[in-house]
């Protein structure tokens, strides 16, 4: 059950973080939880072995490749969901999508984090 609350929570972060920025299209309840979806597909499966495979660029940036590939694994979600669905128009746009989601998720979870403990 609390991984069904924690892809809703993030499909509510998509619609948010969506709403936010220019050149990111997500149409819809639906299609956001079909994002989260192929998200949650794509992180457990192609990010370990991209993370892997670009250990010495990592390394040498400090970390901050590891940026890139969050932009690439969103990039590829828009390309496996179809415009119908969900439409990012630049790499920039999923650069800040990716960063956006991300805190809007943890904001979203700190709240209802605290909402639990009361």
């Amino acid at each position: 059950m609390r991984i069904i609350g924690k892809l809703l929570v993030t499909a509510l972060a998509a619609i948010i973080a969506a709403n936010l920025l220019p050149g990111v299209t997500l149409y819809g309840g639906f299609s956001a939880i079909l994002l989260v979806a192929v998200l949650a597909l794509l992180n457990t499966f192609i990010k370990p072995l991209l993370v892997i495979l670009t250990i010495p660029i990592t390394i040498l940036t400090l970390g901050i490749f590891l940026l890139v590939i969050n932009t690439l694994i969103i990039k590829w979600a828009a390309m496996i969901l179809g415009p119908s669905h969900f439409v990012v128009s630049t790499w920039w746009a999923a650069f800040w999508f990716s960063i956006v989601l991300s805190i809007v998720t943890y904001l979203i979870e700190g709240l209802i984090g605290k909402a639990d403990n009361d």
